[in-house]
C-alpha cells in the first residue's frame, strides 16, 4: 500500500523560458511543494521537526523529462511514498496536466533524517513513523 498525495499547481509565467515552456528547475520545487504539503496533510510538519533538531536534506534527485507544461496549465503534481520512512525518506513524483492523462515529468527524491547539530543521520521521530503507519500498512 503506498501513500498518494495530489498537490494542485497553476504555471506561473516567470517559471517559463523564452521558448513558453516550464524551466526544467522549477520542476524541484514543484516536488517540494507536493512532499511539503503531504507531509503536513498527515500531521507532519518541517517546522516541527526543525523545532525538535531534525532537518531533511534531499540526497538524492532524479528528473525525467516526457512532455512540456506551459504557462497557466493547471498542473497535478503527485508525492507517492511507497515505503515507511527510515532514515531516508524515498518519495515518487508524477507530473500531469489536470484532468489529462498524459505524465509530462516523473522523477524521484531521497531525503534522509538528520540530526541537525551533529549533521549525521537519525531515525525519524516516533510521531512521523505513527503518521505514516496507517497510510502504509
Amino acid at each position: 500500500m503506498a501513500y498518494t498525495y495530489s498537490h494542485p499547481h497553476r504555471v506561473r509565467y516567470r517559471e517559463c523560458d523564452p521558448m513558453g515552456v516550464v524551466y526544467h528547475t522549477h520542476y524541484l520545487d514543484y516536488f517540494e511543494a507536493a512532499r511539503t504539503e503531504a507531509l503536513r496533510h498527515v500531521g507532519v510538519r518541517y517546522r516541527d521537526l526543525e523545532a525538535h533538531g531534525i532537518i531533511m536534506p534531499v540526497v538524492h534527485v532524479e528528473v525525467d523529462y516526457h512532455g512540456p507544461a506551459h504557462y497557466d496549465d493547471p498542473l497535478v503534481v503527485e508525492a507517492c511514498f511507497e515505503q515507511m520512512p527510515t532514515a531516508r525518506v524515498p518519495i515518487d513524483y508524477t507530473v500531469r496536466r489536470e484532468e489529462e492523462e498524459e505524465v509530462l515529468v516523473t522523477g524521484h527524491t531521497t531525503l534522509c533524517f538528520t540530526d541537525a547539530e551533529a549533521r549525521r543521520p537519525t531515525h525519524p521521530p516516533d510521531a512521523v513513523r505513527e503518521a505514516f503507519a496507517p497510510l502504509l500498512d
